[in-house]
């Protein structure tokens, strides 16, 4: 494999890495949002802000691996995964 497919290979895994991130992100907004509404027109007990704190510290680190970590974090996962499942097929 020459320079530039391994630069492209990583340039690759950086954006499904970039991806999952604002896919995450996306999601949360969305959902949080629509239980704000929910809550809001319920007009009882104020409950959104539990999954809005719980699920936003998972989306904080999510993002602190992404960005402070390099997604390093999860590409060298799936590095040595990959070449641990290339070793088991050889035999």
């Amino acid at each position: 494999m020459d320079n530039d497919s391994k630069a492209y290979e990583r340039a690759k895994r950086r954006v499904d890495i970039l991806k999952s991130f604002y896919i995450h992100l996306l999601v949360y907004v969305g959902v949080i949002s629509m239980l704000v509404v929910i809550d809001f027109l319920d007009g009882e007990n104020w409950w959104f802000y539990w999954p809005l704190f719980g699920w936003g510290i998972a989306v904080a680190i999510h993002g602190a691996v992404v960005f402070f970590a390099g997604g390093s974090i999860a590409s060298d996962w799936e590095e040595r995964k990959i070449r641990e499942l290339m070793e088991r097929d050889r035999g």
